[in-house]
């Protein structure tokens, strides 16, 4: 056998892999999109599996119709915008300073950040730490506590002391100041590693309920997990299936679920293309030549 043919059957063979790998991770996401369109007798009975049966479109003229879904995924969209930006913008100021050799302390700083990886105060001093500052049923209880992430700020000081140094000088003997390289030069060539760092942010706050669940108790500022964990608990699941009238299509609990699941997932999955383009290696090349 030839080279050439050797090398095909191996990429064809990767690409079985990569497919069959695509459809282990899409299967999951799959049976619950059927579920959320299938009828009741099908769901019962079991007979769903990744496609669905008996198309209905009931559960998910439920989530729309409910106000309460609507408001907290508005809330969230805004939440989450709002905790990205200033958690990127943090976590610049924080990485820039702390790849220049002559900052005073910086080892010291460094060791204080990896210790907040291994060590925290727990769930109560938290929970007390923000009764304290008076930030219970506060947007601020949601953002504040996570501004900074450790792992983040370090995968950010390492793509930053990457950067050659050549192209910092070159800007500083043209008379520019600090903040002038990092926005005209470091942020340009650090948009990977800002994109990926943001989707982090941004998925990690999407996801999050743990803390709204001990720090929201107002129904306003409910974010789209904390109603998701509401309805698995079935505090929602009663009401969102009471029959309107006695020719609508009865409801489960498991096709509620599933819908409301759809619709608090595709909007941070439509975030991810937008982003993709920005997940390109080789930005530097050719920055710095000779």
């Amino acid at each position: 056998m030839s080279e050439r043919a050797s090398n095909r059957m191996f990429e064809a063979f990767l690409i079985v892999c990569v497919f069959i790998f695509v459809m282990l991770c899409l299967a999951p996401f799959l049976h619950i999109i059927a579920i959320s369109l299938s009828s009741n007798r099908a769901i019962t009975s079991g007979e769903v599996t990744l496609f669905p049966i008996e198309f209905n479109w009931e559960a998910y003229s439920k989530v729309f119709s409910d106000v309460s879904m609507l408001r907290s995924l508005g809330f969230t969209i805004i939440l989450t915008v709002a905790t990205t930006l200033l958690c990127m913008v943090f976590s610049v100021a924080a990485a820039y300073p702390l790849t220049k050799g002559n900052l005073k302390g910086r080892r010291f700083f460094m060791y204080l950040i990896i210790i907040t990886m291994f060590f925290s105060g727990g769930i109560i001093p938290e929970y007390l730490l923000i009764r304290d500052l008076h930030m219970i049923n506060s947007v601020w209880s949601l953002i504040l506590p996570g501004l900074i992430s450790p792992f983040n700020l370090i995968i950010l000081i390492s793509f930053f002391n990457n950067i050659p140094p050549s192209l910092e000088e070159s800007a500083e003997i043209d008379g520019s100041s600090h903040l002038h390289t990092l926005i005209k030069i470091v942020l340009p060539l650090s948009m990977p590693v800002l994109a990926t760092l943001a989707l982090f942010y941004a998925v990690g706050r999407w996801n999050g309920f743990q803390d709204s669940l001990m720090y929201i108790n107002n129904p306003d500022l409910y974010p789209i997990q904390l109603k998701l964990y509401q309805m698995v608990q079935n505090n929602m699941v009663t009401e969102l299936t009471q029959m309107e009238g006695s020719n609508r299509t009865a409801l489960t609990p498991e096709s509620l679920k599933a819908a409301s699941v759809v619709f608090a997932t595709v909007p941070i999955l439509l975030v991810y293309p937008w982003l993709q383009k920005y997940f390109v290696s080789g930005v530097m090349l050719g920055a710095v030549k000779g």
